[in-house]
């Protein structure tokens, strides 16, 4: 059973503002649920419908919350949840790329759809760090966490000045993925790295270009106008670590 005062609070966590107070965001379903139990998170509230301890009886030793799927449903964002909902603690990240291979740098990627996706390309790809513009949409967000599909257990995202970032790198060689860029089958890339990825609509900056040392594009060859920025960043991964 969930108390007026939990349901509140887990509601609360809806917004970015709430989220930032009490330093905590949602996870949702079994398979993202799962992944954060497993993974080194503080877990502060734990909500599991008998479904999913049958299903699941490694977590029965857990401190939880039995209730229903209505009653899931009522506090979370998922308009169908059969199994879990838990309240997770965020860390705290410091950021160092001295040891840094390859990194994703994101200017500006609002749809948290997106966002999700991107985190879970860079998972396959073993990418740990993900740059951030501070106008990208916010990783806690519970659109974020479900399309990442439990991927935002290890991968860390990091929220700077972009502009002040890149203009202070002396380490890794920026690649910008644009329309008027080089082949990107034809490029040869050097590492460390950092792929700069643009907003849906505007694509990269203009403040961020002078940063870029090599512009590169997936050529088009049928009539659509553009590719999805979530899309681009795979195919851009799959070409950058092909062997």
């Amino acid at each position: 059973m969930i108390s007026k005062q939990q349901s509140k609070f887990v509601k609360s966590l809806k917004l970015k503002k709430y989220r930032k107070n009490a330093a905590s965001f949602l996870v949702e379903g079994a398979k993202n649920v799962q992944e954060v139990l497993t993974a080194n998170y503080k877990i502060r509230h734990l909500f599991v419908t008998n479904k999913f301890l049958d299903e699941y009886p490694q977590f029965s030793g857990l401190d939880y919350n039995l209730c229903t799927e209505k009653e899931l449903i009522s506090i979370g964002t998922f308009q169908s949840n059969e199994y879990a909902l838990a309240v997770a603690s965020m860390k705290d990240q410091v950021l160092e790329m001295s040891n840094v291979g390859f990194a994703i740098a994101l200017d500006d990627v609002s749809d948290p759809g997106n966002l999700g996706t991107i985190i879970r390309i860079a998972d396959w790809y073993g990418i740990d760090i993900i740059l951030a513009s501070k106008e990208t949409a916010d990783f806690y967000n519970p659109k974020v966490i479900s399309a990442s599909m439990g991927s935002f257990t290890r991968v860390t995202m990091h929220y700077v000045d972009l502009s002040r970032f890149l203009s202070l790198n002396t380490t890794h060689r920026i690649y910008g993925a644009m329309l008027q860029g080089n082949n990107i089958y034809k490029t040869k890339f050097s590492f460390p790295s950092i792929l700069l990825m643009g907003n849906e609509s505007n694509g990269i900056s203009p403040s961020l270009i002078n940063f870029v040392d090599e512009q590169v594009t997936i050529p088009k060859i049928g009539g659509a106008e553009s590719l999805n920025v979530a899309v681009s960043t795979a195919i851009m991964c799959d070409n950058i670590f092909r062997p």
